[in-house]
């Protein structure tokens, strides 16, 4: 019994306690709009005094410019600028408040010394924050913007580090501070330190330090040190070139990805019908809008529209190209100059439909899970929606090749594509064949436009861009041939990558060009050739 009383005493007192710490934080959020400075500055060292979680982002705001009083209401709230004005919560619980105009919101204004004295606070509290992200981007600004008044707060902050990344990044932002002081044995230190970051900001330093003067002679007074800052940046430059190649590799395997993608549902159509379809870039851009149109009609599911959109843009995709296989195709086989001629037709019609439907480019949201980066170190990064690209198309194209050599659908397309007569002689019917395969192909070129949603703008000729690229994939890696199709648009990626920043992106889509024509002389069915009587005619 005594226990049970002791419990509920203990229990009664934290809520109590957590009573008067909530009130007190209102109190004084409310004494930042205090009608002096003298007074904001009170409530702001009182804020930094609780052990509230709330406090950094409105300390954040406040030093933003982002923090804000309701006209009509006094309540404070933390405004983040729209299209329409400012999207505002509540200070207290975080809750949205809706859209607010200009008018509707008075700043709380600052002067420089209450700015100064916010900047100490947040980094302080950004430093010694329990959330490891919070800390590393906290280091990362400092090292951007070194101030010498928050050097006791780095210094407070790296003797409690555990994580040793971060742990880096506050040695680094502490150098940062220290190549600048008048202290010759705190310089040698922070060159030091420097010599083994890769950062932008490091580098620079590190450069400013190693100047010399048109006579090849060190700016620097200290010409040892300005030795020690060059042999550094030597060093660095090789580690730099090594990160910048697998920076260009992954990119280049990213853009490969987009192309395999994007031609892979091409490498279909054209390789089991013959047709040159001038429409493909319309089908991926019909993927694209449907990523959109379900993000307009289910905002609530917005982390989880881009997983609902792909079989979404597939079916859509794949009816529209049933369709016009139905329709208009299948009246023209054996005449490939009119397919080209009545699927560009097509192309134009689809893009006037969408321009009828939306005139401009529209946003696709990047869910949550989707976005940022993974950061290797200072000079390299992989962004995280491109990484999900290259699996998500690796993942199709392993179910694309399971369908064709697992499944009764597959063996027939394969069979129509080596030998079509002997196809319907065995009673397969080659014109409902096609037709699947038309719409398996545009339906592919749909979950190619959800991907490219993420990473490009969407708009109604945004599958133009991708249609010639597309064909020079499937030629150069073999007509119909899915290994081939794989192999040509990676490589195709990563050529593209490392000839840009030489010949310019136009120049190098022409090299490349110049090149699949000469493979195309010597190799006339590209890197992996077909098999059978009826592609060998």
């Amino acid at each position: 019994m005594n226990i049970s009383l002791r419990l509920l005493s203990v229990l009664l007192c934290v809520c109590v306690a957590t009573l008067c710490r909530a009130d007190e934080f209102a109190d004084l959020v409310v004494k930042l709009n205090g009608d002096s400075f003298s007074e904001k500055t009170e409530a702001v060292g009182g804020l930094h005094r609780l052990d509230d979680k709330r406090v950094l982002p409105v300390l954040k705001a406040m030093q933003d410019g982002n923090l804000f009083v309701v006209a009509e209401a006094g309540q404070i709230v933390i405004g983040k600028e729209s299209g329409e004005g400012y999207e505002v919560q509540s200070v207290l619980d975080n809750s949205p408040l809706g859209v607010r105009t200009k008018s509707q919101l008075e700043k709380i204004k600052i002067n420089n010394g209450l700015r100064r004295e916010l900047r100490s606070l947040v980094a302080g509290l950004e430093l010694s924050a329990k959330d490891p992200d919070i800390r590393r981007q906290s280091a990362i600004n400092l090292i951007k913007n070194p101030d010498e008044s928050l050097r006791e707060s780095v210094e407070s902050a790296l003797g409690g580090e555990k994580n040793q990344a971060i742990k880096s990044l506050l040695h680094v932002a502490l150098a940062s501070i220290d190549i600048n002081s008048t202290d010759t044995v705190k310089r040698k230190a922070a060159v030091a330190i420097l010599a083994d970051a890769v950062q932008p900001e490091a580098v620079a330093m590190l450069e400013k330090v190693a100047a010399k003067d048109p006579s090849g002679h060190y700016l620097e007074a200290d010409t040892e040190l300005a030795s020690t800052a060059e042999a550094a940046l030597i060093r660095i430059q090789t580690q730099l070139g090594i990160y910048k190649f697998i920076e260009n590799c992954f990119f280049g395997i990213s853009l490969g990805s987009v192309l395999l993608l994007a031609a892979i549902g091409l490498a279909i159509t054209f390789g089991v019908m013959g047709v040159i379809n001038m429409a493909h870039g319309e089908m991926i851009m019909l993927g694209a809008y449907t990523t959109f149109a379900i993000q307009q009609l289910f905002p609530q599911w917005l982390e989880m529209s881009i997983i609902i959109a792909i079989p979404a843009a597939f079916l859509v995709s794949g009816a529209v190209g049933v369709l016009i296989e139905r329709t208009i195709i299948r009246h023209l086989y054996g005449r490939p100059l009119e397919t080209l001629l009545a699927t560009f037709g097509v192309s134009l019609v689809l893009q006037q439909a969408v321009r009828s439907f939306r005139a401009n480019n529209v946003a696709v949201i990047t869910p949550e899970w989707m976005s940022g980066m993974w950061q290797i170190n200072g000079a390299l990064s992989f962004t995280f929606n491109r990484m999900y690209i290259i699996l998500f198309s690796l993942a199709v194209l392993a179910l694309l090749a399971f369908l064709l050599r697992k499944t009764y659908m597959g063996l027939q397309m394969r069979a129509v594509t080596q030998n079509r007569a002997m196809a319907n002689s065995m009673g397969i019917r080659s014109g409902w064949v096609d037709a699947l395969t038309f719409g398996l192909g545009s339906g592919i070129a749909g979950i190619a436009g959800v991907a490219l949603s993420q990473i490009t703008n969407v708009g109604p000729n945004m599958g133009q861009q991708y249609i010639i690229d597309s064909f020079m994939v499937v030629v150069f890696g073999g007509v119909g041939n899915l290994m081939g199709t794989f192999f040509a648009a990676l490589s195709l990626g990563v050529v593209n990558k490392f000839l840009e920043p030489f010949a310019g992106a136009v120049l190098g889509k022409i090299i490349v060009l110049v090149f699949i024509i000469l493979f195309i002389q010597w190799r006339p069915r590209g890197l992996f050739a077909l098999k059978g009587r009826f592609v060998e005619d």
